[in-house]
């Protein structure tokens, strides 16, 4: 992983201002509000998916996607990780570095939507997407920049709520169209990968936080062979 992923790339343990952001403002503002409204919006414990399916991989480079308050990302860097963790929320990134500093390890955090990030690209061993929010578009740049973020030889492991993906748009303006879901990544996998993992299985949930009532998982790891 090079030290400069891109200009004006934050150092390790101090997430980027909110006028160095790279992405939609709209998008920042939305998430921004949501952590505000709550001194602690998720768990604080990393994704049970997470823990289980990196449980047999040695720790190399990983890129963490919507890294949110950081738990993730400070559970992946405790056991051994190189990790770079991107998150379009200024707030969320400003609690994520302080778990890191308090644990005494380093973090790369970069603020910015996935699209817009400038990461290197085919430079991580594993990619990992817990549940991401990332909007869809017609030229599928989400899907293609999570793909384009593997090294040979690493996974991507892409994890989200199982059903959300069929639900009717409702009152509070979710739309499920909005969004990309591990059905959308898996058709533009060719013979390049290899899928280890396509399956649902019941939800290993953090207690406490936004979103324990989910309780099943979709579960994509993929490996990249060239």
């Amino acid at each position: 992983m090079t030290d400069n992923i891109a200009a004006g790339t934050p150092t390790s343990d101090t997430p980027s201002s909110v006028d160095g952001y790279v992405g939609d403002p709209a998008v920042r503002a939305e998430w921004d509000n949501r952590y505000a409204d709550r001194q602690q919006l998720w768990s604080g414990r990393p994704n049970g998916a997470l823990v289980a399916e990196t449980a047999g991989l040695t720790p190399g480079r990983v890129l963490d996607v919507g890294c949110g308050e950081g738990a993730d990302a400070v559970w992946l860097a405790r056991n051994g990780w190189d990790v770079t963790a991107v998150e379009v929320s200024g707030v969320a990134l400003e609690r994520a570095a302080g778990h890191a500093r308090d644990a005494d390890l380093a973090v790369r955090w970069v603020h910015a939507a996935l699209t817009e990030a400038m990461l290197p690209p085919a430079s991580f061993d594993l990619v990992s997407a817990q549940y991401p929010a990332l909007l869809r578009t017609p030229d599928a740049a989400a899907e293609r920049a999570l793909l384009a973020a593997v090294a040979p030889g690493g996974v991507l492991l892409l994890v989200h709520h199982a059903g959300m993906d069929t639900q009717h748009a409702n009152d509070s303006g979710f739309d499920p169209a909005d969004y990309v879901w591990p059905s959308m990544v898996t058709a533009l996998l060719d013979d390049d990968w290899e899928v280890e993992v396509n399956e649902q299985r019941p939800r290993v949930a953090p207690e406490g936080g936004a979103g324990a009532h989910h309780t099943d998982d979709l579960v994509l790891r993929a490996r990249r062979l060239r």
